[in-house]
């Protein structure tokens, strides 16, 4: 099963494309910054039966022409990952004609250690492809521990938080990283929610994710409150459920967080605003509908 981790470390560079030239640049390798970038399938499944996905795929424009960043989250050494790897880049350049780049980001040493290799596939003699990863792990991205400095980059703070959350730095990193998310603007607020969860999936289980909750639930508070006391008066400004619900579903729509018809269904129909309100400010934090909805004994698609 794919942890919250493994996202983390990948949809970070689906929210903020222009993370990768500024994380290259720590490896030595300077990449023009992106002038857009838009999201392409993962799916790079044939015809036959045989289902391959790479973790994130973008498309990025540059002043310098395009590239397509297969981004890869690697958590253990694998033998079977070379060949898959290359057969994204091999796939991928096939199919849109676009020279690829492959970054793979490891949350340890031992990973990135391996997966910086040079992969030789073929005969010793003469192998026919070279697949040369740009890798990013602990020693590669920087200790941010300072919240300047952390409020310059926000994405970057995010991937050296989640790359260093085994190790001692990671307090220095979650304390900046809370100051700078603190000096957003109330129009930031979604965007604030957005790196607060990727902050949390990155962190997995580590000892810093405590860490991390902790900080949310005292130094952050005013997001959530302000953000539901905005939506609860907007719906109740309506006068009526229809609001609360139209102001739910925005948040849910906005935060990401997957609404089956059925869930769309039960909180419409809803003509009691201390549930939907219940509801809302449960959404503010919520990373799926059973969150919404689970208490005493809810669960998403039960009956009201």
């Amino acid at each position: 099963m794919v942890s919250s981790s493994h996202e983390a470390l990948h949809r970070i560079f689906q929210q903020e494309p222009g993370l990768f030239a500024r994380a290259a640049r720590h490896l030595g390798v300077a990449f023009p910054p992106p002038l857009s970038a838009s999201e392409l399938s993962t799916d790079l499944t044939e015809t036959r039966p045989l289902e391959r996905r790479v973790d994130t795929l973008l498309r990025m424009e540059t002043e310098d022409g395009s590239f397509v960043l297969a981004v890869e989250s690697q958590s253990a050494p694998s033998v079977d990952k070379p060949a898959s790897w290359a057969y994204y880049l091999s796939h991928v350049y096939a199919k849109y004609g676009i020279p690829p780049v492959l970054l793979v980001v490891c949350p340890d040493r031992k990973t990135a250690a391996w997966a910086a290799q040079q992969f030789d596939i073929g005969p010793r003699q003469w192998p026919s492809l070279t697949l040369r990863p740009l890798v990013l792990g602990p020693n590669d991205v920087p200790v941010i521990d300072s919240p300047d400095e952390a409020a310059r980059d926000i994405p970057l703070t995010i991937l050296s938080a989640a790359l260093h959350r085994c190790g001692p730095e990671a307090d220095a990193i979650l304390n900046a990283l809370a100051k700078a998310l603190k000096s957003l603007s109330a129009d930031d607020e979604i965007t604030a929610g957005t790196f607060i969860e990727l902050t949390e999936q990155g962190l997995g289980t580590s000892r810093a994710a405590d860490l991390w909750r902790h900080l949310m639930a005292v130094d952050l508070s005013f997001f959530q409150s302000q953000t539901a006391q905005k939506l609860r008066q907007e719906g109740r400004e309506e006068g009526r459920a229809e609001g609360q619900a139209n102001a739910l579903l925005l948040l849910l729509h906005h935060r990401g967080v997957e609404v089956t018809d059925g869930d769309r269904e039960r909180i419409e129909s809803c003509d009691d605003l201390d549930v939907l309100d219940l509801w809302l400010t449960r959404a503010i934090a919520a990373t799926s509908m059973t969150e919404v909805f689970a208490a005493a004994g809810e669960v998403s698609g039960s009956a009201d």
